[in-house]
Formats: C-alpha cells, structure tokens, sequence
C-alpha cells in the first residue's frame, strides 16, 4: 500500500474504530504494513477491496482494531517522567500513605504492551524507594488489549532495545544475560501482576494511588472516547492519588477533579475531596 493510499484509508477507518487520525501520522507505516498483510491473507487486491470486505463483514472491524494497536516500550521511557515520580510524587505518596496508617501503594500502568513500564517503576521502588519507606509494600497491576504483548511481558526478556534508556547498573542488579536477552529477575517480577484488559471497556475493581495512562488513550483516542476513558481512569483514581499521561500529550478539556501537579509534565493530581 503506498503511503497515499495507506493515509486514505486510515482517515475513512479510524473514525469507525473511535480513533484520531492525528495520533496515527507517525506510525502509520507500522500499521499499514500490518494491513497490507491481512489484504493479502484475504487474497484481496488493494485497499479499496478491503473497504468493501469491512462493509460487508462486521466482524473483521475486530481483527482491524488489533491492527490498528500501537505498542512501542521501552524501560525509563521518558527519562524526566520517571525522575520526577522518583524525586517527588512517590515520596509525596508515601508519605501520605504513612501518614494515614497505610501499608501499601497501589499502581496501575495502562497500556503496558511488553511490561517495560511496570517494570520500570517495580525497579524505581525496588532500587531507591524501599529503603527509605521500609513499612510500604508495593503492588502493580499492569493491563493491556493484546494477549501476546502481556505473554511476552510476563517472560520478562528483553533485547538491546528496550534499555537503550535505562541506567546500565540497573540493568545489571536486577537482569540475568541469557543469551541474546537480558532476563528480569523473579524478585523484581513478583510485584507486577499482568492483566488483559481494554480501557475503553472496563477497568479493575479496585482504586489505585498512582495510574499511568502514557502515549495510549490521549494520543490515538478520538475525543469522546478520551473523555469516557478520563472518567473511567478517575473513578479508579483514589483521592489525592496521580495520573500520569504522556509527557506530549493534554487531557481533554474540563478535567474536573484533577489538576496539575507543580513542576511535573503530564503529571496530575485528584483532589482529596473528591470520592
């Protein structure tokens, strides 16, 4: 599919996905790659053969929505982000957390794809935050749409890539080289519980201190599905509790509840009167 065509079908299709064609723009090769490979597996021509194949089969909207899912990760992505939960918002939470008699804090990362964002913040709390909070345990949920992402996230290997921004002693207290993989300790993995889950259907039962919903709902969603997912993500946020977005991306508008958090970029926290 050559690009032209590739952007005129993603402008018909992502709209009926309830997605934004603006979120798309930079990865839209990724994702027409994916499509050029099912026009063939449906032995059909071209991309205006596929149009009418959707129209004339509901189902296949489905295996589109899968094409259509984004998944890049790596660990300390967003170097500043991560500095920021380290120097500020997770003391500031633990800290609350001790205050009220509390024993544990309780995350959740969305859209976690291979793991390397859960696992980041499992080696932030393992590596700098436990020491100073001895009587805090730690717990991660980690959710994402895509089956495999979470399989691949449960093994917890890695190639090259995913560390190119992490800090290499890091890497060395808490993998195992096997091979052509870097291997996550278990003792570093036993905080992360994965989930498959799809944030623009449901959510976990329980609340959280701290949620990450980075390069996922507020980059690719159209608007009405970002504001479904703000309000599915707030009720699941506990009162003074953070949200973190990615460090390009805005809430939509009329975000009551949540307000920035001083001197964090794409950092917010909920009001501590508001249940």
């Amino acid at each position: 599919m050559i690009d032209r065509d590739c952007i005129e079908f993603l402008k018909w299709a992502l709209p009926q996905l309830r997605m934004r064609w603006q979120g798309f723009r930079k990865v839209r090769r990724r994702v027409c790659r994916r499509i050029d490979r099912r026009i063939t597996e449906l032995g059909l021509p071209d991309a205006a053969s596929y149009k009418r194949f959707l129209a004339a089969n509901d189902a296949e909207w489905a295996e589109l929505d899968t094409l259509c899912t984004v998944t890049i990760s790596r660990f300390y992505r967003d170097r500043k982000a991560f500095q920021f939960l380290e120097q500020e918002v997770f003391p500031a939470l633990c800290r609350e957390r001790e205050a009220q008699g509390e024993q544990e804090l309780r995350l959740w990362s969305i859209g976690c794809a291979s793991g390397e964002e859960p696992y980041t913040l499992a080696l932030l709390w393992d590596l700098t935050m436990a020491r100073r909070f001895p009587g805090l345990s730690f717990g991660i949920l980690a959710t994402d749409v895509d089956l495999i992402m979470i399989r691949r996230a449960e093994e917890g290997c890695y190639g090259p890539g995913s560390f190119v921004a992490l800090p290499q002693e890091w890497r060395e207290q808490a993998f195992d080289r096997k091979g052509e993989l870097w291997c996550m300790r278990d003792e570093v993995k036993s905080g992360v519980t994965f989930q498959v889950q799809d944030i623009r259907k449901s959510a976990p039962a329980e609340r959280f201190h701290l949620i990450l919903c980075r390069n996922l709902a507020f980059t690719y969603f159209e608007a009405g599905l970002q504001q479904e997912v703000l309000s599915r993500i707030s009720e699941h946020l506990l009162p003074g509790g953070a949200l973190v977005i990615g460090i390009h991306e805005s809430l939509p508008k009329g975000y009551g509840g949540l307000t920035p958090w001083p001197g964090g970029q794409g950092i917010y926290r909920k009001r501590e009167n508001i249940l």
